[in-house]
């Protein structure tokens, strides 16, 4: 495997060509109308687009910081927590431990914590949200919490889910593999499987597979142990209020990485390369396993999609939404685009793409593809 995050060189002139080819002018001029328009309905925070390896766009909108004594404007190295959107970090982490051997896509979770208390359930049922497990945001209710608050340190992580999904066992939503159901919990239990297989936490593992082999050097997990996460880190805001730490932000995995717009667009280009995976088994990231419904919408393994009449994706994508932080990450595997949309005052603005297509694709008229409400994910 070579390394594609940096992806081919050009010259001046390969380079000139090249933006004359998809109208890189004229676009950036579109975009940046489009963009406005955002910012004018409340969006605050960073973009970067980019089509060919031509980046046609990126800038910053507003504050990392909105009180008084902290207040201080976004740079294109502001990190922004990526939400739901971590989940297509977790799912090629669990495909590069399948590559390697040390985990088989039949397996079950059982395999690796062997009191888990739902059974039935293989590590593809978790990758595509077909376990039927309940989300642990929402399966205890407060006097659980309360009961093990008093026993436990205030703020719960992976490890304490587990025992209380051991000790609670909280009604499954459906039977394995009935439907697709998506939910935070399949990717919490995944993360904790990265951390039993490899040797290493989830976060030493993210970091030493993905992101310092892609360069990408301003992208952590929340329980990073370095003070180096809190550079041109931001703070999330909703209802015109900072949102204090959360409950569950030491959970992991579901969520908790905290990235840049230029980091996501290493990012892209390592997912349309081949330095991550063999192409072959990154491909079943990206195969609909969503089928109880026909449709446009689909999910894979960590990744939406919007696939075309042969039900192969046209679009790949996620988004995010936690405690104020929004995102969007998608991308053209024909038309090689990549559209990313960070933010950290919550905002609808940011999940409306559909002119930003259009332009990308020259005018053309896309239809139905907008993110509809189940698809931004928390």
């Amino acid at each position: 495997m070579h390394n594609c995050a940096e992806g081919q060189k050009l010259s001046p002139a390969e380079e000139q060509k090249l933006r004359q080819e998809i109208k890189a002018e004229e676009k950036i001029a579109k975009i940046e109308r489009i963009i406005q328009g955002k910012v004018r309905a409340g969006f605050n925070g960073n973009v970067l687009i980019a089509q060919k390896g031509i980046v046609l766009y990126q800038n910053t909108f507003g504050l990392a910081h909105f009180e008084r004594s902290e207040r201080d404007s976004l740079n294109m190295d502001s990190k922004f927590q990526l939400a739901s959107l971590s989940k297509t970090f977790t799912a090629v982490a669990t495909l590069k431990l399948v590559e390697a051997g040390k985990i088989k896509l039949t397996d079950s979770v059982q395999r690796f914590i062997p009191d888990f208390p739902y059974h039935g359930i293989a590590i593809s049922d978790l990758l595509s949200h077909r376990s039927g497990l309940p989300n642990y945001a929402y399966a205890f209710d407060d006097s659980m919490k309360h009961n093990f608050y008093n026993r436990e340190k205030p703020y719960p992580n992976n490890d304490t889910i587990l025992r209380w999904l051991a000790a609670l066992n909280p009604p499954r939503y459906n039977r394995p593999g009935r439907s697709f159901s998506y939910s935070n919990t399949n990717y919490m239990v995944l993360a904790s499987i990265i951390e039993k297989a490899s040797g290493k936490t989830y976060e030493q593992f993210v970091r030493k597979t993905i992101f310092e082999p892609l360069g990408m050097r301003h992208t952590f997990v929340a329980t990073t142990q370095s003070d180096s996460i809190n550079i041109f880190r931001t703070a999330g805001y909703q209802r015109g209020r900072r949102v204090p730490k959360d409950y569950y932000d030491n959970v992991v995995g579901d969520k908790g990485i905290y990235s840049t717009v230029g980091d996501l667009f290493r990012w892209y280009r390592a997912l349309n390369g081949d330095c991550l995976l063999r192409k072959t088994l990154l491909s079943e990231a990206f195969l609909p396993r969503s089928f109880e419904r026909k449709g446009t919408r689909n999910y894979g393994y960590g990744f939406r999609m919007h696939v075309d009449n042969e039900n192969k994706p046209e679009y790949i994508y996620h988004t995010g939404w936690w405690k104020g932080y929004n995102s969007i990450f998608w991308f053209s595997p024909k038309d090689d685009f990549v559209v990313i949309l960070l933010g950290n005052r919550l905002n609808a603005t940011i999940f409306q793409i559909k002119e930003l297509l259009e332009v990308l694709h020259d005018g053309q008229s896309t239809q139905g593809t907008e993110v509809e409400n189940g698809e931004v994910d928390v």
